[in-house]
């Protein structure tokens, strides 16, 4: 896997015109994924721990893994077709007698996958033939950097 995919992170969240976008990448290149104005504001409470009142769909979602002792691995963005990216959320889950485990990759959005490895601070992967063909906005996050935008990290 070492070869075929990049690690990244989320470098960035600034809200745009048609939602929010995430930017998303390492110290060689950052690209962007639109995302919904309410998963932009979702990402970006599990990015700083921010206490929410009520649990929210991705802290269930993480409750009801706990529950049934799933290990999230990793989360991947695998593709990009007709302006949509895609995404893989690599899932571990060991038998009761810790003998064996099963893994498990789901297809899911890459906005429910970033939020999820957000929460649980898990690894967060890009295939290398998309991180080589993506356009790379660093000089963008970095301008808005200057400028006061929001940047976690």
């Amino acid at each position: 896997m070492k070869n075929d995919v990049v690690q990244v992170s989320i470098r960035g969240i600034l809200p745009a015109n048609s939602g929010c976008a995430l930017f998303v990448g390492n110290n060689d290149k950052v690209f962007v994924i639109n995302v919904e104005p309410q998963m932009g504001a979702v990402i970006g409470m599990f990015l700083r721990d921010t206490p929410k009142e009520r649990p929210l769909t991705h802290d269930l979602i993480n409750r009801v893994f706990q529950g049934f002792g799933i290990n999230v691995e990793r989360v991947v963005i695998t593709d990009l077709k007709n302006s949509t990216y895609f995404a893989r959320i690599i899932l571990q889950q060991q038998n009761e007698l810790h003998t064996a485990r099963k893994i498990v990759e789901l297809d899911a959005r890459p906005s429910d996958c970033l939020a999820i490895a957000a929460a649980q601070k898990k690894p967060i992967f890009v295939a290398a033939t998309l991180f080589e063909q993506v356009e790379d906005m660093s000089e963008v996050l970095n301008r808005i950097n200057e400028t006061g935008g929001e940047a976690p990290e």
